[in-house]
């Protein structure tokens, strides 16, 4: 049974990018055709194209409450039901959810300026000192599933992540990951030693006696007490964005335990919680890692530049060989945190860079600017041609790399076995 697309002849064409249509009329395809056939030739490119955004593989049976929870879920975020596009296989146990954009469409950095979107920050409340809490302004899990919905990428639920709670978990960690990002000021250690709160950690090893939770969270409680690199850095964010979700926010214990239990596994937490072929690039590379899988995260290929979901941790590779070799200067780990923003967190840059901004941090240090305002005659601006070039993949001559890593469906899917064989996910 081929898919179909589930829209009436008139919410079809209502559903179908501007784009396309104009294309469809520009070659006569819809000269002296019913409505029916109009709707059916229209479909038809939707399903001859591969699958992207959001899929759920089930048991037959399970997809009529999938359809049912989904079309909540969506109007609970209000996503007007004319952005999203949606195919299925019922014979297959198989629904697809896509973003309504033309379908080389692959930007999400934009997506918070998309007029027709309607998408504004959301309100979240963060712990601090003496039982406090702060008010931040962050990314929307309207803007989360947008993204996740685009064309560029597919993200696919199934066996026992055919449940919408996985999608809404999945969601809200990537929520609070970015929360916990939004207003950092951790030292820059500048290839010196990183220092640690020895309360809690003797060189980012936790002291035993504490919960791991708590000691991940006094890194972010107490920043002044931290020196540390951008990938210790962006370690712990995408850390304690799954760790106090569970604890704080879900308050699901048997999670935590769980999660706990499996980054401590070898009393190293914050060691090879990303699968060790995200690293396969660098020249030091050892080939025992290619096949170990994440304590936390799992990997994905093939993104098209400038397609990120906020909560993902992608790469800026510093292609430069002579700078490459000064040690805090290989690239930048980077953490999206959508409405075209990635992390600072040291707040060199007002807490943020944009996309544009980051390329150039990276690209600039080949020049010797290691220090915005220290090294800013040094700064070559760079020309919309070069920004178009440096985002293409290293290979391509750019040095935004095509990996995207983010979390497992913890409590729907079964982890692998840490250190058994990775399997790595193609995008397209």
């Amino acid at each position: 049974m081929k898919n179909k697309v589930e829209l009436s002849q008139i919410r079809l064409q209502k559903n179908i990018p501007l784009m396309l249509l104009l294309i469809l009329f520009s070659n006569h395809l819809f000269a002296g055709s019913s409505p029916t056939q109009q709707a059916q030739t229209i479909a038809a490119q939707y399903n001859s194209s591969p699958d992207e955004g959001i899929r759920f593989s089930c048991k037959p049976g399970q997809l009529e409450t999938i359809e049912s929870k989904m079309g909540t879920y969506l109007d609970s975020l209000e996503v007007a039901p004319d952005l999203v596009v949606k195919k299925w296989d019922r014979k297959n146990g198989v629904v697809v959810y896509t973003l309504n954009t033309h379908k080389e469409d692959y930007n999400t950095l934009d997506l918070k300026i998309r007029p027709e979107l309607q998408i504004r920050d959301d309100i979240v409340h963060l712990p601090t000192k003496h039982g406090k809490t702060r008010k931040i302004h962050t990314v929307s899990k309207k803007e989360i599933l947008l993204a996740l919905l685009q064309h560029g990428r597919l993200t696919e639920f199934k066996d026992g992540a055919c449940d919408m709670e996985a999608l809404k978990d999945y969601v809200s960690i990537r929520q609070n990951t970015v929360a916990w990002a939004e207003n950092l000021t951790w030292v820059w250690p500048d290839g010196g030693s990183a220092q640690w709160n020895k309360k809690y950690w003797k060189r980012g090893t936790p002291m035993p006696g504490f919960p791991l939770h708590e000691a991940i969270n006094d890194v972010f409680i107490n920043q002044n007490q931290y020196a540390i690199g951008c990938y210790t850095a962006t370690k712990l964010v995408v850390i304690q964005g799954a760790l106090d979700y569970y604890h704080r926010i879900k308050k699901d214990p048997a999670q935590l335990k769980l999660l706990e239990d499996r980054l401590s596994i070898d009393k190293e937490p914050l060691v090879d919680i990303e699968p060790g072929k995200m690293w396969a690039f660098e020249k030091n590379f050892d080939p025992q890692e290619l096949n170990r899988p994440g304590k936390l995260l799992k990997i994905k290929y093939g993104a098209a530049p400038k397609n990120f979901v906020p909560g993902d941790w992608s790469y800026f590779l510093n292609t430069d060989p002579i700078t490459y070799e000064k040690t805090g200067y290989e690239g930048s780990n980077a953490i999206y945190l959508g409405r075209n923003k990635f992390d600072d967190y040291y707040n060199d840059n007002n807490h943020s860079y944009t996309y544009q901004q980051k390329v150039d941090e990276v690209y600039q240090w080949r020049n010797g600017v290691f220090s915005r305002s220290r090294d800013f005659a040094k700064i070559k601006p760079l020309t919309p041609q070069d920004m178009i070039r440096l985002s293409k993949t290293p290979a391509k001559g750019g040095i935004q790399t095509d990996l995207r890593v983010f979390p497992y469906y913890f409590g729907y899917e079964e982890l692998p076995v840490w250190g058994a064989p990775l399997t790595t996910e193609i995008i397209h």
